[in-house]
């Protein structure tokens, strides 16, 4: 295997494909009222990247410690259904923008193109925003048992690819993803919210102008350094 030659690029769903965090912030939102605890865009910026459970906590705080993993199950289920409900709105508009001629390009080059997602509704999502079909593999919260920063997800996808990790690019916009990605041997590439975060090899504010052309070049400087 030529080890400078990109075989694969793995994304992240949220905020890399098809931004959702106004609807987990909405759905949060809800608990957080419900319980009668302060929460605002800032904390919710906070949960970006990690599984549902450890959002919770995260919310929870302090105040932790006084539910019971019952209770605590059953709020996480209870903002699942509040956040499922506001899914129904998504549509093909809302692809990020640069995303689907991204996929065109990397297609046409003969690059494997996967979902690695931290998401149980992945497949949902991606459903509603027309790219049920797009990719050659996807990964999501259902098929993991140990979320970002743990590679496992990443790791996954490489494997059902058919791909070594190490001939892989990790698309993400959370800090968490990207570790999960260097965790696993791949390269990563930041976007959005961490595309100023040091530890990613490359990095953009968003997906526009970018093919598979760029992608190959970043990933060839990344395993030269």
């Amino acid at each position: 295997m030529d080890k400078e030659k990109l075989q694969a690029v793995i994304f992240d769903l949220d905020g890399v494909v098809v931004s959702t965090d106004e609807y987990h912030f909405r759905a949060w939102s809800r608990i957080a009222r419900q319980e009668g605890i302060a929460f605002d865009r800032g904390k919710n910026d906070s949960l970006r990247g990690v599984s549902r459970m450890e959002s919770l906590v995260l919310l929870l705080g302090e105040k932790a410690a006084l539910y019971t993993e019952e209770h605590k199950q059953r709020l996480a289920a209870q903002k699942n259904e509040y956040y499922r409900e506001l899914l129904k709105k998504l549509t093909p508009q809302d692809i990020l923008p640069g995303i689907a001629p991204l996929l065109a390009s990397l297609r046409e080059a003969g690059i494997k193109r996967a979902i690695g997602s931290s998401s149980k509704n992945a497949e949902n999502i991606l459903e509603r925003i027309g790219l049920s079909q797009a990719f050659d593999a996807v990964v999501t919260g259902n098929d993991i048992q140990r979320s970002k920063p743990d590679p496992q997800v990443y790791l996954l996808a490489a494997e059902r690819l058919r791909t070594a990790p190490a001939a892989c690019m990790v698309v993400e916009d959370a800090a968490a993803g990207v570790d999960a990605g260097r965790g696993a041997g791949m390269v990563t590439f930041a976007v959005g919210s961490a595309c100023r975060y040091a530890a990613a090899d490359a990095s953009r504010e968003d997906m526009r102008d970018t093919d598979a052309a760029l992608l190959q070049e970043l990933f060839m400087r990344a395993r030269r350094k």
